[in-house]
């Protein structure tokens, strides 16, 4: 890897966790700040960098994921499991579907688009930032019922799957170019949950 990518490459991390007092002043999470470091380095902000390594961003992506999910799951209390287990299920399993069902009848009804391609804009954007709940649970120090903030805490963690195999079943059927292969995928849906 050029020296130069990875100097600027931590001049931004750098950039950005000076500007994060920031965030906590103003009542946005850290990673909004991050996301407009990011963008203003990138090839349509003033910073110019083009990038375009699809697998070092996928890699550095999950990386992140990963960590982001550690932390929030090492936070977590063990009492917390045992007052919102349940209902933050239904809201990262049931929840997610009804929220990718319902951006996909806006994607289609506002953007005129395919109804399968319409539903995978949906899949991709139901699920809630896991990082964004946990900053904004133990960071800003909220003082909700313990209920709420157990299923707020738990739902962020586990929704995720969900989502991901809704993507990967849309984009089966997508590319199955029909609902043949489309039962196959919706199959295998329900077999990853059910196993």
């Amino acid at each position: 890897m050029d020296p130069l990518v990875t100097l600027i490459g931590a001049l931004m991390l750098v950039i950005s966790i000076m500007l994060s007092p920031l965030s906590s002043r103003l009542g946005m999470p850290v990673l909004l700040i991050f996301l407009v470091v990011g963008m203003i380095m990138g090839e349509d902000g003033p910073g110019g960098i083009l990038f375009d390594d699809f697998e070092l961003a996928f890699l550095i992506a999950n990386l992140a994921l990963g960590v982001i999910l550690l932390d929030g799951g090492m936070r977590t209390r063990a009492e917390t499991f045992r007052v919102g287990l349940r209902p933050a299920l239904v809201l990262a399993s049931i929840g997610v579907f009804l929220t990718a069902s319902g951006a996909g009848l806006v994607a289609w009804w506002v953007f005129d688009m395919h109804w399968l391609t319409a539903l995978l804009i949906g899949a991709i954007i139901s699920s809630t930032d896991a990082a964004a709940v946990f900053s904004l649970l133990q960071g800003r120090g909220l003082h909700l019922n313990e209920r709420v903030s157990a299923t707020l805490e738990i739902e962020s963690g586990s929704n995720d799957p969900m989502a991901i195999f809704l993507t990967l079943m849309l984009v089966t059927m997508i590319d199955a170019g029909g609902t043949s292969e489309g039962w196959m995928a919706l199959l295998m849906l329900v077999k990853q949950f059910g196993i």
